[in-house]
């Protein structure tokens, strides 16, 4: 197998100086248009592509970004990754993506990762307290921005949703349907989303007299999951059913949904009101249109790469004290046909 063109090569074939190359590389305005054009012509003849490994590795760092996510099947992380690519992708970025299956020491794994590989900052949505790391990796010179987790300003920057907020608005929404025994479906509350949703329910909650709110565990965030607790639910007697479900995301609220309509003979939102919380695709196109608290996805990919970048100039600039922000977007309450026009049970 042939060995790859050099830049010496390029520089013997274009009669040039090595460092005229890597002018016509790096800084093109400094070379004159006549020696731009054959080295560029001397490239194009010897098929030189140039090495950004060891570039990157003298500079100290890449042009990628790492992103570390809780559940890259989950369709509101996937949705925040590819915003978060194409903001990078405009900025001559690109974002090499980790999936910590909420298991903190696969989260550990990439980050250890991503700091081998010099990236220019870390996207993360931290399964626990990963202060530690984070601190290490600034003190390294990798930034980073925690997304989908609200930080505290004088340590990082963050991009999130008020979860908090969230979990009222659904439970809210549940009691002003005229439901009273609600059901909160989520776990683990280690999850810092999903507490603070369960947080907002039962403030909703609180504000109603008679209303009450039971919570019921699942053993994860999956669609397998939430048809296990609808599972539980219909071999309960027709008093011991919740009259409205929340469930702390929509696959969650998918699978509920699945097994008290397709298994049994509950009806949604006749018998239970169901809402979930993300508003992914396929909450519209459920076999009953799924109600849910939507986030937006698309700002928080962008806000992410933004606050990012702004992260990297700080730590270029001469200042001894980072301005960090936290953004904070408002969720929204979708109202479809799981809730809709739904009366008070008999």
């Amino acid at each position: 197998m042939s060995r790859s063109a050099s830049i010496k090569d390029v520089a013997n074939h274009a009669r040039v100086a090595v460092g005229t190359v890597s002018n016509v590389l790096n800084y093109p305005d400094r070379v004159s248009q006549r020696t731009k054009d054959r080295v560029l012509q001397a490239i194009d003849e010897l098929g030189f592509v140039r090495n950004d490994a060891a570039r990157q590795l003298r500079a100290g760092h890449s042009r990628t970004i790492g992103l570390i996510v809780l559940d890259v099947g989950n369709p509101f992380f996937t949705s925040v990754v590819r915003a978060a690519e194409d903001a990078a992708a405009l900025q001559g970025s690109a974002v090499l993506l980790g999936d910590s299956g909420h298991d903190a020491s696969r989260e550990s794994n990439y980050i250890d990762l991503f700091q081998e590989q010099r990236v220019q900052g870390l996207l993360i949505s931290p399964v626990g307290d990963v202060t530690d790391r984070l601190d290490q990796l600034r003190e390294r010179g990798v930034p980073t921005v925690l997304v989908d987790r609200l930080a505290d300003e004088s340590r990082y920057s963050s991009v999130s949703v008020d979860d908090d907020a969230g979990g009222y608005l659904a439970a809210r929404h549940l009691l002003d349907i005229g439901r009273r025994r609600l059901a909160f479906v989520g776990g683990p509350t280690s999850i810092r989303q999903v507490a603070d949703r369960l947080q907002g329910a039962q403030r909703a909650v609180a504000e109603v007299p008679d209303a009450s709110l039971e919570v019921l565990d699942s053993a994860g965030q999956t669609v397998l999951a939430g048809r296990g607790v609808g599972d539980q639910l219909v071999r309960r007697s027709a008093g011991e059913l919740p009259e409205g479900v929340f469930c702390a995301n929509d696959l969650l609220a998918l699978g509920v949904m699945q097994s008290l309509t397709m298994l049994h003979t509950l009806r949604i939102p006749e018998d239970i009101a169901l809402i979930g919380y993300d508003d992914i695709d396929f909450a519209v196109s459920a076999v009953v249109p799924l109600s849910s608290i939507r986030q937006p996805t698309d700002a928080l990919g962008r806000t992410a790469i933004e606050l990012l970048a702004e992260e990297v100039d700080a730590m270029g600039s001469a200042s001894d004290r980072p301005h960090h922000r936290a953004v904070i977007f408002t969720p929204e309450l979708v109202v479809r046909q799981s809730t809709a026009g739904a009366a008070t049970p008999d």
